[in-house]
């Protein structure tokens, strides 16, 4: 059973929608938006491709636990993930227990061809294995889909919806559990 809560949490893989969602739906609540990627290059002022560049995909990983551990604070927030972010076990802990998380999953073909299209993906995103495109999306979400499922309380496919469905489908949720006894 749900408790209300007043920190959002979208989780899922580049490309299903978790910044786009993010900003509508707390624009919807009157609350802020916060992308934990953005606010680590705001941090860093270098982008997340440089910091896996120059640290690792290690050294960025603490960088993110750090991070959201200091949005896990904020109240009234919707907060987009980074798509890794459950890698590490304490992260998926902390995420179930700071607020509701949303998980939005889409296919992988869906997934590649989004970034495919999306400029910043090769300017900004590092790759996440030696086989990229289509190939490494499909491992991405092979790998994480047990770790993203853990976390969330609501999963919304997005493959075939617009960000507005998304965001009023979590807004129908919200006003479903808020109304339930706990």
């Amino acid at each position: 059973m749900m408790r209300p809560t007043d920190r959002i949490f979208l989780i899922g893989a580049r490309g299903a929608g978790k910044t786009t969602v993010a900003s509508l739906l707390a624009d919807r609540l009157g609350w802020r938006m916060v992308d934990a990627d953005a606010e680590i290059e705001r941090q860093t002022g270098c982008s997340i491709r440089s910091i896996f560049e120059r640290e690792g995909e290690s050294g960025f990983r603490q960088l993110e636990a750090e991070t959201l551990r200091r949005l896990a604070s904020f109240s009234r927030a919707v907060i987009a993930t980074g798509g890794g972010v459950v890698v590490r076990p304490e992260n998926r802990e902390l995420l179930r227990r700071s607020g509701l998380v949303v998980w939005l999953r889409a296919e992988p073909e869906v997934l590649w061809r989004r970034m495919d299209t999306d400029p910043r993906t090769a300017e900004q995103r590092p790759a996440l294995t030696s086989l990229g495109g289509l190939e490494e999306m499909q491992s991405i979400v092979a790998q994480r889909s047990k770790w993203y499922s853990e976390c969330a309380s609501l999963t919304i496919d997005t493959s075939a919806r617009s960000p507005q469905d998304v965001a009023q489908m979590i807004l129908e949720f919200l006003a479903r559990t808020a109304n339930e006894p706990h």
